[in-house]
C-alpha cells in the first residue's frame, strides 16, 4: 500500500493523500466514483493481440466507407461515385495512421525521440495525435484530388462530415483504454482510471481493493475523453451533416470543421490532463492541445469568410 500510494501522490501533486483504511479487501464498495479497469486487448489470436483502439479505427474506417457511398449515391451535387470513396479511403487511411503516429512524435514525444529512434515505431507508447492524423489527411485528400482531376476543396468538403465518425470513435476508443484521462474533479460524474494511479493499473488488486476502501476517490476525474467523443464526435457530425444537406459554397463545409473542431478541442482541453512529459505551456490552464488547436479555429473562420466572399463576388458578377 505505501508503494500505492507514492504512484497517488505522483499522479495528484498538491493533493493530500488519504489514508487507506486497514482493511484491502472489503466485502462493500465504499467508492462514489466508477472504477475504469477494462483490459485494452479486446482479443488475442496466436501471438497476436487486437486491442480495442484498434478495432474502434476498423470500424471507423468501415462507417467511413457505407457513409461515403450513401452520400455518392443520394447528393449528386458532390461528383463522386462509391468507386471513388472506396479509392480515397486507401490513401486515407495511410495518412492517418502515418500522420497520427509522426504527428505525435514531433508534437509530443519529441525528446523520446532523440532517446531513441526507434521510438517512432512504438505505437504502444503514446499512441497518435489528431492533428498530425489531420495533416497526413490533407496530404491524402491533395493526392486524390491531384490523381482524379478535382479540386482540394471538393475532396474535402466530401470527406469532411465524415470525419467526426472516426474522432468519436477514438476517443471511445482512449476511454476502454484508460488513456489520456481528464483531470482530478469532484464532479459526481468524475470516474477513478487506475491507470493514473500507477502503470498498468488496471489488472492491479491492490489499486482496485483502495478504490473500493473509497482511498482513491481523490483521485478521480473527468471522463474527458467521453466529452471528447460527445462534442468533437456526435456533435461535430450533427451540426456538419445538417450544414451539408444542401449545396455550399466551395470549401465552406471544410471551413466549418476546422472551425467546429478547433472550439470544441480548445474547449475540453479545460478538462483533459495535459501528457505528463509536456504539462502545461504557460500558466495553469495553456496545453498543447489547444495551441495546436487555435491555428485551426482561425483557418476555419478565414475559410468559409473567403468561400462566401467568392461565391458572392461569382453571383454578382
Amino acid at each position: 500500500m505505501p508503494q500505492l500510494l507514492s504512484y497517488a501522490a505522483m499522479a495528484c501533486p498538491g493533493n493530500q493523500i488519504l489514508h487507506a483504511k486497514d482493511e484491502l479487501h472489503p466485502v462493500v464498495n465504499n467508492s462514489e466514483h466508477l472504477f475504469i479497469a477494462i483490459n485494452p486487448v479486446a482479443f488475442s489470436l496466436g501471438p497476436l493481440s487486437v486491442h480495442w483502439y484498434g478495432i474502434m479505427y476498423f470500424v471507423a474506417f468501415l462507417l467511413f466507407w457505407m457513409s461515403g457511398n450513401w452520400l455518392a449515391k443520394n447528393r449528386g451535387w458532390w461528383g463522386w461515385t462509391p468507386q471513388d470513396v472506396g479509392d480515397f479511403l486507401f490513401y486515407a487511411m495511410l495518412g492517418v495512421v502515418l500522420g497520427g503516429r509522426l504527428g505525435y512524435v514531433f508534437f509530443y514525444g519529441f525528446d523520446s525521440l532523440l532517446q531513441d529512434p526507434l521510438f517512432i515505431f512504438k505505437i504502444g507508447q503514446g499512441g497518435m495525435s489528431f492533428h498530425g492524423g489531420l495533416l497526413g489527411s490533407i496530404i491524402a485528400m491533395w493526392w486524390f484530388s491531384r490523381r482524379t482531376g478535382r479540386s482540394i476543396w471538393q475532396v474535402a468538403d466530401f470527406v469532411a462530415p465524415l470525419v467526426p465518425i472516426g474522432l468519436g470513435l477514438g476517443r471511445i476508443g482512449n476511454f476502454i483504454g484508460g488513456e489520456l484521462w481528464g483531470r482530478v474533479s469532484d464532479v459526481p460524474w468524475a470516474m477513478v482510471f487506475p491507470n493514473a494511479i500507477q502503470p498498468g493499473g488496471w489488472q492491479s488488486e491492490q489499486v482496485r481493493a483502495a478504490w473500493m476502501n473509497g482511498s482513491l476517490d481523490h483521485l478521480a476525474r473527468h471522463p474527458s475523453q467521453l466529452y471528447q467523443a460527445f462534442s468533437e464526435g456526435l456533435l461535430l457530425f450533427v451540426v456538419l451533416a445538417f450544414y451539408s444537406r444542401k449545396p455550399r459554397p466551395a470549401a465552406a463545409v471544410s471551413g466549418l470543421f476546422l472551425l467546429g473542431y478547433g472550439c470544441f478541442r480548445f474547449l475540453t482541453e479545460f478538462f483533459r490532463e495535459p501528457d505528463s512529459h509536456i504539462g502545461f505551456i504557460t500558466g495553469k490552464w495553456l496545453t498543447m492541445g489547444m495551441l495546436l488547436s487555435l491555428p485551426m479555429v482561425l483557418a476555419g473562420l478565414l475559410i468559409m469568410v473567403s468561400a462566401y466572399r467568392i461565391a458572392g463576388t461569382s453571383t454578382e458578377s
